[in-house]
């Protein structure tokens, strides 16, 4: 089983109204923890679109017209994901996405790539979200004491990484950035049962 850890960034938060602005995921087989692939790139946005960004969602990324001026086009950048799916049998069944925030990054990841196209090229439509992860595994604990309630610790990514004595995400809050991140949390939540880990 493949897990797309993916995560992006735009220059709001209103899919209807806002752009991606940058895209990155990891390939990983999730029993074992390899990377198969991975990918990321800073989307091309019009100026008319860029006048329309939500400055605070600026100050969150850091990203500049000057940067995203210089972004591929969206067409080029859906060719590369579609041949990197295709390369890796990225399908329903055999893979999952994961996000921190997949409402946000599946309704911007559908500008790149239209929904009824991924339907038809079968790929995953399970968006797996590690809040909820960190949010049952706690409940659990906790009924031994093992743990606090989840809306004790909070449960956005950097506060499950306060949880568990992780680092913070680093900053701004670049998509590759969050990818890193979102993989080093999910292994301390749920881990990938078939790692092995080098002996040093």
């Amino acid at each position: 089983m493949l897990g797309i850890f993916l995560d992006s960034e735009a220059n709001g938060l209103n899919y209807r109204k806002h752009k991606l602005i940058e895209l990155a995921f990891r390939i990983i087989d999730i029993e074992t923890g390899e990377e198969k692939d991975r990918f990321e790139s800073i989307v091309f946005q019009t100026f008319d679109d860029w006048q329309l960004s939500d400055l605070d969602s600026l100050q969150v990324n850091g990203f500049t017209w000057d940067e995203v001026s210089y972004g591929r086009k969206s067409e080029s950048i859906a060719e590369d994901i579609i041949a990197m799916f295709a390369k890796h049998n990225v399908k329903r069944g055999e893979a999952v996405f994961i996000c921190q925030n997949p409402s946000f990054d599946r309704a911007f990841f559908a500008q790149l790539i239209d929904p009824d196209l991924q339907e038809k090229l079968r790929w995953p439509y399970h968006w797996l979200d590690l809040a909820s992860m960190y949010w049952a595994e706690s409940i659990q604990k906790s009924k031994t004491g093992a743990a606090p309630l989840p809306w004790k610790t909070g449960y956005s990514k950097d506060k499950i990484a306060k949880t568990y004595e992780l680092a913070p995400e680093d900053k701004p809050h670049r998509a590759m950035n969050g990818v890193n991140h979102l993989i080093l949390c999910y292994e301390a939540v749920v881990g990938f049962p078939k790692k092995v880990l080098s002996s040093l």
